[in-house]
């Protein structure tokens, strides 16, 4: 054994044995409470709301001053997928601006799609509408508790004109505005503006929160027998209609999908039907309503409607609207379509 020889050191060894020691080093004295995670971003639920109201109606003093001028610069953006002409006029790209504008800078991170798409710089001063924000007396908004929701999972659907077609023929009472805010791809706020009722009525609804008087009021209304259909997309809906719920079913032609949602909701109607395909920002605001009072709203073949940016503006399957009794007239229309594809 030679005890006075001289030692010869692993260079190698020791840097891993070093970095061993600073790793350990670094793990006993970093904190062990790890910080929360950091909270999303995130838009007051509430101020949603009353901004969708005061934009929706700002969009229709654009669309009713429209209407009075003399040229309403009728467009065509084609044909449908029934064949019928889809208009767009000048009141339907101001309202555009006040709505769809209004909405980016109060809430500028949140995706909005709206049915018209029209620069900043063409819509001028209409892209800056000054809002109070502020809640109006007696309005059933008082009282609703704020909620924060991020961001991420919210999605804002306008249609700054419903019923275009009937706005073109002077059938003004089919006429709204329409804004809806998306949860995770389900309504959960809906406002339908009506610029040319007498009292320029804005029905609201935030599901499982609260609703404009109105709506409140048909809480217990009876639903009329009567089946409410699109007059100008009607396809072959009202075949449909007669095979799924007796010849004898009284059916009625109607313009806008905001305002035959609200003919369901009032007791006017039992069900809203469309048999072919027709947008999201159409319905999702009456979506949104029906929801809040109780009713549904589905694909005609009863598949819940996603209104996730990522599944498209189009909703190619139908439509059934009701405020009552959804699974049996579902279970009526599934039997019909069914029966038809036998033929």
């Amino acid at each position: 054994m030679n005890l006075g020889g001289t030692v010869h050191l692993n260079r190698m060894g020791i840097c891993v044995v070093f970095f061993c020691f600073l790793i350990v080093a670094l793990y006993m004295t970093r904190d062990v409470h790890e910080e929360e995670p950091k909270k999303l971003p995130s838009y007051n639920v509430k101020q949603l709301l009353i901004a969708a109201i005061e934009l929706a109606e700002k969009g229709g003093v654009e669309v009713f001053n429209v209407r009075k001028s003399a040229d309403l610069k009728i467009q065509s953006k084609g044909k449908t997928l029934e064949g019928a002409n889809n208009p767009v006029t000048d009141a339907d790209y101001h309202s555009h601006c006040v709505m769809y504008f209004g909405l980016k800078k109060l809430f500028p991170l949140v995706k909005i799609i709206s049915e018209e798409e029209v620069l900043e710089s063409k819509c001028g001063q209409l892209s800056s509408p000054s809002l109070t924000m502020k809640v109006e007396p007696n309005g059933n908004l008082d009282n609703l508790i704020d909620e924060e929701l991020p961001i991420k999972d919210l999605t804002i659907w306008i249609d700054p004109l419903d019923a275009t077609q009937e706005f073109t023929e002077n059938l003004l009472e089919y006429v709204t505005t329409l804004i809806c805010v998306a949860y995770k791809g389900r309504p959960l706020v809906g406002v339908v503006h009506r610029p040319f009722a007498q009292e320029k009525t804005t029905s609201w609804a935030w599901v499982g929160r609260g609703m404009s008087s109105d709506l409140a009021s048909y809480q217990n209304v009876e639903s009329s027998p009567t089946v409410v259909v699109s007059r100008s997309h009607s396809g072959s809906i009202e075949d449909i209609v007669h095979k799924a719920l007796g010849t004898d079913t009284p059916i009625v032609k109607a313009g806008g999908a905001g305002y035959k949602v609200l003919q369901v909701v009032s007791g006017n109607a039992s069900a809203y039907v469309h048999a072919t395909a027709i947008k999201k920002w159409d319905i999702c605001a009456g979506n949104a309503i029906l929801s809040a009072v109780g009713g549904a709203m589905t694909t005609l073949t009863n598949e819940e409607i996603d209104y996730s940016p990522p599944k498209g503006p189009l909703n190619r399957d139908g439509l059934l609207a009701t405020r009552h009794d959804h699974s049996q007239y579902a279970l009526r229309f599934h039997q019909a379509l069914q029966r038809d594809m036998h033929l």
